[in-house]
């Protein structure tokens, strides 16, 4: 593919994942804060999230499978026109929002979601050659870190919308949004991209490499790692002991995930990319190593004296500052090796196992998160989310050298 229309193309697929991912954010909050609202415990706002990381779980496994088979326009395609239907469910009376109807609604934004993600990641690899992985590098952590930048956005859009005109006019409008962004795909999309020259056998959503494995089984800690506490943990305790307001929860989550993103876009810089070097197993450890020491440290000056109620605000969020900084260079990297460690044909069978294992990791961080805030508070998420990292770590360090 020339360098023009690879570009054009690339373009075209970052604006599809930048509109679901508004919609994604912005929908989580509203649904964390109005639930939160109408009186639901920490874990019933958690399991109103099952569905939706469960079936991200099936959805990379099989989206990977399917992208490979019909192509990658189509699986991005069908993730849009799911995350239409899953905002149309939502906008009924609230007393038609019940929670089974809550979580079929989240079960097919998690089916978005996961086929939106894995079709954009899988993508890039086929417009950049195997010889480019400085190129390659960049564009991951640009669409990577503009996605998460975005869903920043997509939080306090979404405390806002509910602040200003409600949860059923907020998710109406922005499925009207989507789904012009949908049609737009449908005709723009280039066919038949990511399809594989041989079509993959049912089997081999099994038969991955070592270093996908590794890599698999390092992103699974890390996420859950950050979902224990990021979920519903950080929402609940923002708005029910520091007593912040929708504007001011989703204002602050935004700004993090925001930070975040920035962070990650520019994580080939912050690593030395530019420079000629590319980046491999003991960056993931060491920048693994380093999340688990900033976790830890956070999680005893929470038990301390020092965590009254003067000190406790500051405290948290510059604490939390520094993890969001150090967590984006560990995304970013580990975002960058699944799309190298990719094979060139049916790539979206190793990206898609590989985000199933993070979309594992999302689902036991959120169950986790409701459950240990009702039994511990924020300080216990922060213990566990340390062991979590301290994983990530030891795993990472069996990942092969980078050639």
């Amino acid at each position: 593919m020339n360098s023009s229309l690879a570009l054009k193309q690339y373009s075209l697929i970052t604006g599809n994942y930048w509109a679901f991912t508004l919609t994604d954010g912005a929908l989580r909050m509203l649904v964390v804060l109005h639930f939160h609202q109408l009186g639901y415990s920490p874990l019933q706002i958690a399991a109103l999230f099952l569905f939706y990381e469960l079936f991200g779980v099936v959805t990379n496994l099989l989206g990977g499978y399917l992208g490979a088979r019909i192509g990658l326009n189509r699986t991005m395609n069908i993730g849009l026109g799911l995350q239409v239907v899953a905002l149309a469910m939502l906008a009924v009376p609230t007393h038609w929002l019940s929670v089974p109807l809550v979580m079929a609604a989240q079960a097919l934004s998690g089916i978005a979601k996961d086929l939106n993600k894995m079709s954009a990641k899988s993508a890039i690899k086929q417009l950049v050659s195997a010889e480019q992985q400085g190129r390659l590098f960049k564009w991951v952590a640009l669409l990577t870190g503009s996605k998460n930048a975005l869903k920043g956005v997509g939080f306090f859009l979404g405390g806002a919308l509910l602040a200003l005109v409600g949860f059923k006019a907020s998710v109406l409008l922005m499925a009207v949004v989507l789904a012009c962004t949908w049609l737009a795909s449908l005709v723009l999309l280039q066919q038949d991209l990511g399809k594989a020259k041989n079509k993959p056998k049912f089997r081999e959503l099994f038969s991955k490499s070592r270093a996908i494995n590794s890599l698999s089984a390092a992103r699974l800690f890390l996420f859950g790692a950050r979902d224990i506490w990021f979920v519903v943990a950080l929402p609940v305790f923002l708005s029910s002991q520091l007593q912040w307001n929708f504007w001011q929860t989703g204002g602050f989550l935004a700004s993090w995930v925001i930070g975040y993103g920035i962070i990650q876009s520019f994580a080939p810089l912050l690593l030395g990319t530019s420079a000629g070097k590319i980046p491999g197993r003991n960056a993931a450890f060491l920048w693994a190593g380093a999340l688990a020491l900033v976790t830890l440290l956070l999680a005893q000056i929470l038990n301390t004296s020092l965590a009254i109620a003067p000190f406790i605000t500051p405290i948290l969020i510059g604490g939390l500052i520094i993890f969001g900084i150090v967590f984006a260079i560990n995304s970013a990297l580990h975002s960058f090796l699944i799309v190298s460690y990719a094979r060139a044909d049916g790539v979206s069978l190793d990206v898609g196992f590989y985000y199933m294992a993070n979309a594992l990791g999302r689902l036991i961080g959120t169950l986790l998160s409701g459950y240990l805030y009702q039994q511990g508070g924020l300080s216990l998420c922060l213990w566990i989310s340390a062991g979590f990292i301290t994983l990530t770590a030891i795993i990472s360090f069996g990942l092969p050298k980078q050639q």
